[in-house]
């Protein structure tokens, strides 16, 4: 069997079984890929991890993407993500289009569920992330800010404006030393053209800007939307909600009902979480829709990941020991929790709680079997969908 080819059927496999987050997918990493295969090392791996943080986008995607270069070159980079991310776009698109088909949903109690399940899940990120990204009274301070400007101001050139301020307070605020050097990450032979994918990065983010601008309601503006979405995310796959939740439902593109219903139904899907991208570019009213607009949409969201991984893997090694660096996203990483309680806030428990006791209590039982019992995500979307069915 041919290295591409190879890439694509292990990546494909754990795209089927890898539930449970970012965090458990590089687990299924390290087991395929280190332990099993022998693929790469742990120190070349925990360099790849690193890599990421330095980048807006998904957390397990980006890594599968460089193993996949690592192994097999640019063709094997694309096949790692189309293997590991399919089976979920797949399943999420069936899902808005049976959604489409039934027509309004509002009131059903599945529907309730899993909109309840998105609080939960966004409750129980939450608390991880401001356990982790927030060890000091520094960066909660910076969490605070970001979450209070985000409240006050919902509009995303605020969200792109507030991360880059934390990265500028981070840089100014903090004295973060980088690792000391190791062996290079040893990627394939293969010559990026790394300044160049850099520069399409930010022109495409620009070009999009101009021609959503130009031609307002066209397709133009659906690249926009997911293009900056994805070129804006930094801490993982739950941050994508607030910016993709301001570029749909803030755009009247689809209904907070359907888009918390979908997002809670990703819970349950095995892969990424970006994979969301492909429900709502199936349902939103704009665009080409259905099955194509699905694909669309999580393209679009990936693209920027996509340039901007392959853009710096040449220059790693010389980033990787740039103190001025890892204090600036001391600083990003603190307003990631500033921008998901503001997204907790609104649209999440707005949309999903809408004050009603039963729903508060639903989610309170639903939380303790996320955290204290340790029921499994995707078991929890199907229990909260069953019993939403029967109870609302």
């Amino acid at each position: 069997m041919n290295r591409p080819t190879e890439v694509f059927l292990v990546f494909l496999r754990l795209g089927c079984i890898a539930f449970g987050g970012p965090v458990a997918h590089l687990g299924y990493y390290h087991d395929a890929f280190i332990k099993q295969r022998k693929w790469i090392d742990e120190a070349s791996y925990a360099d790849l991890v690193a890599l990421r943080q330095f980048l807006p986008g998904p957390t397990s995607s980006q890594v599968g993407f460089a193993i996949g270069y690592r192994r097999a070159g640019v063709l094997g980079a694309f096949l790692a993500w189309a293997g590991f991310t399919l089976p979920s776009a797949v399943l999420m698109i069936g899902f808005g289009l049976g959604m489409s088909s039934m027509g309004i949903l509002d009131a059903a109690g599945w529907i309730i569920g899993l909109k309840l399940v998105a609080v939960v899940v966004v409750a129980h990120a939450l608390l991880t992330l401001y356990t982790k990204l927030c060890p000091d009274r520094s960066t909660a301070l910076i969490a605070a800010a970001a979450a209070a400007v985000l409240v006050v101001v919902a509009h995303p050139l605020m969200q792109i404006g507030v991360i880059l301020g934390g990265f500028a307070v981070g840089c100014f605020l903090f004295d973060e030393k980088a690792e000391p050097a190791s062996e290079p990450v040893g990627l394939s032979a293969e010559r990026l053209p790394g300044r160049a994918l850099l520069v399409a990065f930010f022109a495409g983010l620009l070009a999009f800007v101009v021609l959503a601008a130009l031609f307002p309601g066209s397709l133009f503006a659906v690249a926009d939307a997911f293009y900056r979405a994805g070129s804006m995310v930094f801490g993982g796959g739950h941050v994508v909600l607030p910016l993709l939740e301001r570029y749909t439902v803030g755009a009247g593109w689809v209904d907070a009902e359907t888009f918390l219903a979908g997002y809670g139904a990703t819970q349950a899907m095995p892969g990424p979480l970006f994979t969301f991208t492909a429900f709502l570019g199936s349902v939103i009213n704009l665009g080409p829709g259905g099955s194509v607009g699905g694909l669309f949409a999580l393209v679009m969201v990936y693209v920027p990941s996509w340039l901007m991984v392959l853009g710096l893997l040449p220059y790693w090694d010389r980033l990787r020991r740039m103190d001025w660096i890892r204090s600036g996203l001391k600083g990003t990483n603190a307003v990631v929790v500033g921008l998901l309680f503001a997204a907790f806030c609104s649209p999440i428990i707005a949309e999903g709680i809408e004050a009603d006791s039963g729903r508060l209590a639903f989610t309170v039982m639903a939380f303790a079997l996320l955290k204290y019992a340790k029921l499994p995500v995707w078991a929890l979307v199907i229990g909260c969908a069953v019993v939403g069915a029967w109870v609302f």
